[in-house]
């Protein structure tokens, strides 16, 4: 067998790639499984955008290889989305860079400016890839833990008390994932101030401030945001194309030219079709927003009293699809009660730990669910036979 890079020494198959396979397996067996884990939108993109995808497909040189920076209509789409629903301006041929979702963004980042050694700031909890891709590059992470009691956000006095010594890069994710918490314009500002202060690259990851958000906030809006921020931004979430994969990346002109140095290299660009299918859809109107929210909101309805009724605990001021919930007192490990409740009541939810230490006591419950499969969720936890109770967690 060959040997694998070094580099794998350090990072794990993705949780859900793995968990995922169990799932599958399970519905397999024929257990009806309803997969409250992942945050995979199960509604259509807008008719509009269908039928322009459609259209595209017949236009002369839909099937070439396509610019690197994508197209035009699409940056200039793109900046004016950006003007439009965050007041920011951006110059569309050099401080946007669509991307083929905004993962791969996270990667492209990372090459881009984080030499072996360089250190990186990395939410705890957070998306787990921010420290994988981390570890693939050569990087080290340096985990800042989030409290519920601080509001998911960074203690930015004891972090530069702490030294930032070798410090390149920060990521943030605001709307957070997991947590679905806010970020004020106050606190973007803040984290701008703290970033210029110690000359750190501050990313932030903002696919989520368009699903229950009731003030979408860009951290490019921040003063002093220029050259030192980038903003990674997804149509995956607010306009149901995870599938498409269509991403982006926005800043000032120098640092998108660095990232497309590693873009151009690693692509060979975004499908015709899909790019004219997200320009509908950065274009939708008021309604499509309205409409999305209140699916959500009905959602998230049925969710609490799932919640309620496992005894757990949330913030119902929390936006995003999904809803970030603490166990009751006294409950086994997140893992081992989320397996439990797979195993006998056939409900998967993803356990807080995935997302980092920080996320012990804690599980996340995706909206992205038919909600009459969350009401049959209730069903067999208040008609079935009751589950035997987790097994306690009798560590000290």
């Amino acid at each position: 067998m060959i040997r694998e890079a070094d580099r794998l020494n350090h990072v794990q198959e993705y949780y859900f790639s793995t968990k995922l396979r169990e799932v599958r397996a399970m519905v397999a067996q024929g257990h009806p499984v309803i997969n409250m884990g992942i945050g995979s939108p199960d509604l259509a993109p807008a008719p509009e955008v269908l039928q322009m995808l459609q259209e595209a497909t017949s236009h002369a040189g839909a099937h070439q290889y396509q610019s690197y920076q994508g197209l035009p209509e699409l940056r200039q789409t793109i900046a004016a989305f950006y003007e439009n629903k965050f007041g920011v301006h951006l110059e569309a041929d050099t401080e946007v860079l669509p991307l083929m979702g905004s993962k791969e963004g996270i990667m492209h980042i990372s090459m881009a400016f984080l030499n072996p050694g360089d250190r990186v700031l990395i939410p705890n909890p957070g998306y787990p890839t921010y420290a994988s891709v981390t570890r693939l590059v050569g990087a080290e992470p340096l985990f800042y833990e989030l409290t519920e009691a601080g509001g998911w956000f960074p203690d930015l006095d004891a972090l530069e008390a702490s030294g930032l010594d070798g410090v390149k890069l920060m990521w943030v994710s605001y709307p957070h994932m997991p947590t679905g918490a806010c970020a004020t314009r106050e606190q973007l500002a803040a984290l701008v101030s703290f970033a210029r202060r110690n000359n750190i690259l501050l990313v932030n990851d903002n696919p989520y401030s368009f699903v229950l958000s009731r003030e979408p906030l860009s951290i490019l809006g921040a003063a002093g945001a220029g050259g030192h921020v980038l903003e990674l931004n997804s149509l995956s979430k607010t306009f149901n194309m995870a599938g498409w994969r269509v991403g982006m990346v926005l800043g000032a002109a120098p640092l998108i030219a660095s990232v497309l140095k590693v873009k151009s290299n690693m692509d060979s660009g975004m499908f015709y079709g899909i790019q004219k299918g997200a320009i509908a859809a950065l274009k939708s109107g008021p309604k499509w927003f309205e409409k999305l929210d209140e699916v959500y909101r009905n959602r998230r309805k049925a969710v609490f009293a799932l919640a309620d009724l496992l005894g757990c605990s949330y913030d119902p001021g929390a936006v995003g699809m999904f809803v970030w919930a603490r166990l009751p007192e006294g409950s086994a490990d997140a893992e081992t009660y989320i397996d439990a409740l797979l195993r006998e009541k056939h409900i998967f939810i993803a356990p807080g730990t995935i997302f980092g230490s920080a996320g012990a006591g804690y599980v996340r419950f995706s909206l992205c669910v038919p909600e009459e499969k969350i009401r049959e969720a209730i069903r067999r936890l208040t008609v079935d036979k009751p589950a035997q109770k987790p097994e306690q967690n009798t560590e000290a």
